[in-house]
């Protein structure tokens, strides 16, 4: 058996291909199938079967586009309500793929109706746990709402005994989440594999021997996860279409100024270095190319009803457009090009101050407020004395909650600042932004606080 593993660190997350060297299994496919087609032509087999572990809840699936284009039996659980027809499986049913044996695990607890795949190919042994077991931790088990979030925690208990009912110690653990995703419900370990027999003696869903100590630890670590994940599950449950993914025609300088003028979201791909110092008014900066940051806070502060223009070189247009398609959002419009004065003459071009630690500490006049941008937890851990917490994705919405005055800006690494300073200048504001690792700032001489 051998396993191909299809990253995408954009979302934390992968996709796995498993054959036999013949015949083969996709595994929690993205919208970008291309992908996989490149993977399996590579290795020169047919995939037969495409399989979802659950109805996905950070990205929108390519498991359907992907069985629809090469006519595979589309396996998803025979208990979750979806529009489309696919193949049901049901918990303890196997499928021959080849000369590989697929067996459905019922793992309740990421969702309702989780799935786990044992397969096995002679003495070799894999568990593909989707949402459920994952390196150092587990899938979430809030997503489905408050309500279900305690009941959830105790099946994802349970399922975790399940599965190493299941399996052997020796399988191979291949989980969908945990390299970054917010699906997961704590820090990942940082490991590229692992087995079920190292997470017995290391994750605390199996170390943990007092079920309820662990549903109270789990529930009380929760931490926010992006607002449009609330568009995953119903478009994943309706059924995906493949994604356009071409780079459509550049606007003209006339129409990039009156979508500019009417206030519409235009983001600017650029590096925040260079944002901050020449940019058109009106823009948001989200530097592409940083991680998982680019999607994941797009995503979360997105109005997906709103149209997106995006601003920036061929590549970054190209390679955002595939990145949002993953997330829902479809047919961005562009304006190619990286030199604002060329791409709309005679509109507005801002600029606004950007500093390190040191030009924190030493060049802001007391009294100017420090705004951290960070999520609540990470504030919660350390901050600066005296700075202001409005976790970006909350800035839009509490926008008058900013002191007043001139901003310092900062993060946890400066992406998000970036951000979050481009937004308070859109809105009158005047930030400046504050570009450095947090981990740098109580070296730098900033009085901190717990």
């Amino acid at each position: 058996m051998d396993v191909i593993v299809i990253d995408t660190p954009q979302l934390g997350d992968r996709s796995y291909l498993v054959h036999d060297g013949t015949t083969a299994l996709v595994i929690d496919a993205q919208r970008d199938i291309d992908r996989v087609e490149q993977a399996a032509e590579a290795a020169g087999v047919t995939v037969t079967h495409v399989a979802e572990t659950h109805i996905h809840n950070d990205y929108v699936t390519g498991g359907l586009i992907y069985a629809r284009k090469h006519g595979a039996t589309y396996l998803v659980n025979a208990a979750d309500e979806v529009a489309y027809d696919r193949t049901p499986i049901s918990d303890g049913e196997t499928v021959q793929v080849g000369e590989l044996t697929v067996k459905a695990v019922a793992t309740p607890g990421h969702t309702h109706h989780h799935l786990s795949y044992v397969v096995t190919h002679g003495q070799d042994e894999a568990v593909f746990s989707g949402g459920g077991v994952l390196y150092g931790s587990v899938g979430r088990t809030d997503l489905l709402g408050h309500e279900h979030t305690e009941g959830l925690t105790h099946d994802q208990y349970a399922s975790a005994r399940r599965l190493a009912r299941e399996a052997t110690a020796a399988a191979a653990l291949y989980p969908t989440h945990g390299f970054g995703s917010f699906c997961s419900s704590g820090p990942a370990t940082g490991a590229s594999e692992s087995t079920l027999g190292e997470q017995f003696a290391a994750n605390h869903v199996y170390t943990d021997a007092d079920e309820q100590h662990f549903v109270r630890e789990l529930i009380a670590n929760l931490t926010a996860y992006p607002s449009y994940y609330v568009h995953m599950g119903p478009a994943n449950s309706a059924g995906p279409v493949e994604a356009d993914l071409s780079v459509p025609e550049s606007l003209t300088a006339d129409e990039l100024t009156a979508r500019l003028d009417r206030g519409e979201w235009v983001v600017d791909l650029r590096q925040r270095v260079a944002y901050a110092a020449d940019h058109l008014a009106g823009t948001i900066s989200f530097e592409y190319g940083n991680g998982g940051s680019f999607t994941t806070f797009l995503g979360w502060i997105f109005p997906y009803e709103a149209q997106l223009t995006l601003v920036g070189s061929q590549d970054d247009v190209e390679n955002a457009i595939r990145d949002l398609s993953r997330i829902g959002i479809d047919s961005p419009d562009a304006a190619v090009g990286e030199d604002p004065r060329q791409l709309a003459p005679g509109a507005t071009v801002l600029s606004y101050d950007r500093v390190d630690w040191a030009g924190l500490l030493n060049d802001r006049p007391a009294g100017e407020p420090i705004l951290d941008v960070r999520r609540t937890e990470e504030f919660a851990a350390s901050h600066i004395e005296g700075a202001v917490n409005i976790p970006l994705h909350e800035l839009v919405t509490r926008m008058d909650e900013v002191p007043a005055g001139r901003v310092w800006v900062h993060c946890g690494s400066g992406y998000r600042a970036g951000v979050a300073s481009s937004l308070l200048e859109r809105a009158g504001r005047t930030p400046v932004h504050v570009d450095g690792s947090f981990g740098d700032a109580a070296g730098a001489g900033l009085p901190m606080a717990a």
